[in-house]
């Protein structure tokens, strides 16, 4: 076999089933704490080409472990290395707002294109950087679009003709925009002003639209559930008959659906980007057509 598949216990199932469709081993990194806090990675068999399936939610550790795991793999004869990480870690900070603050996007895209030969994300929180080849210098960098996937399921389940599709802020609207395209619904986005992490203030520039509708709010990562309570609110006063929403990236922890709930927020979906209690869209499909030649044209050797 020429290439594996390579990942963390707590995405067992998503690496798995996405290396079944590949048709590849998977084998999972065995990570070990010492007392002090270090980490020792144990790789499985390496093999020309190596894919590291790592969704980086909580990433301080994974860093260390994509670090250690090259190591392993590169000395032990792979020529190859890819990393599939359906969900990207420190791409808000793309700028110093202060003096003497880290531009995080920077350090870690720096970091991790010295260890890898490709980068493939989804949805990747860029803002003020134009594209993700930019926060990778030297190597291959894939933006992939979770919407395509997103606009199937909600095709599938008939959604109301009259659905408005809603935006929390205006970080969201390229992704509300091409939602609202591929299922031919009218959208608007919302304009927030935040004033911590968790709080935050909404309002619309035409209420009337939503008054007597069904709304469905779009965005690419839920954190903290600030914004996303604060929208359902908003929405919930403007008239909205009902609210659902629809992520790529759930990062908020359980506790936060009764709040959820509790500010009128229906239903919450997210695609599996994170293992998460919400994941109900697999974007196994789009992994599998952006893998398909790194599988295909691998060297036909393996290392013990």
């Amino acid at each position: 076999m020429s290439a594996a598949l390579h990942h963390l216990a707590s995405a067992a199932d998503d690496a798995t089933r996405l290396a079944a469709r590949l048709g590849v081993p998977a084998h999972e990194i065995k990570q070990h704490r010492f007392p002090d806090g270090e980490i020792s990675v144990m790789v499985g068999p390496t093999t020309a080409t190596a894919i590291l399936y790592v969704p980086l939610d909580q990433p301080n550790d994974k860093l260390i472990t994509i670090l250690l795991a090259a190591e392993a793999l590169r000395r032990d004869g792979c020529t190859r290395l890819v990393l599939l990480a359906p969900y990207l870690c420190y791409m808000r900070q793309d700028t110093a707002f202060h003096p003497g603050e880290a531009i995080s996007q920077k350090a870690v895209g720096n970091f991790l294109a010295s260890l890898v030969d490709r980068v493939i994300t989804v949805d990747a929180h860029l803002h003020r950087t134009a594209t993700l080849s930019e926060v990778f210098p030297g190597i291959v960098a894939d933006d992939l679009s979770a919407m395509p996937a997103i606009a199937a399921v909600l095709r599938r389940d008939s959604l109301d003709p009259d659905t408005l599709m809603v935006g929390p802020d205006a970080e969201s609207q390229q992704w509300v925009d091409a939602l609202a395209k591929l299922i031919d619904r009218r959208s608007t986005v919302a304009q927030k002003i935040r004033r911590g992490d968790r709080s935050v203030a909404i309002s619309f520039d035409d209420p009337s639209l939503i008054a007597g509708r069904p709304t469905l709010l779009v965005d690419d990562i839920v954190s903290s559930g600030g914004t996303l309570i604060a929208c359902t609110k908003a929405l919930r006063a403007a008239g909205a008959t009902s609210v659902d929403a629809v992520i790529t990236h759930a990062l908020f922890p359980n506790s936060m659906l009764n709040e959820l709930a509790f500010a009128g927020l229906r239903s919450i979906r997210s695609t599996h980007t994170v293992p998460h209690f919400t994941n109900s869209i697999v974007l196994d499909d789009l992994f599998v057509e952006a893998l398909a030649e790194e599988v295909k044209q691998s060297p036909q050797e393996t290392h013990a």
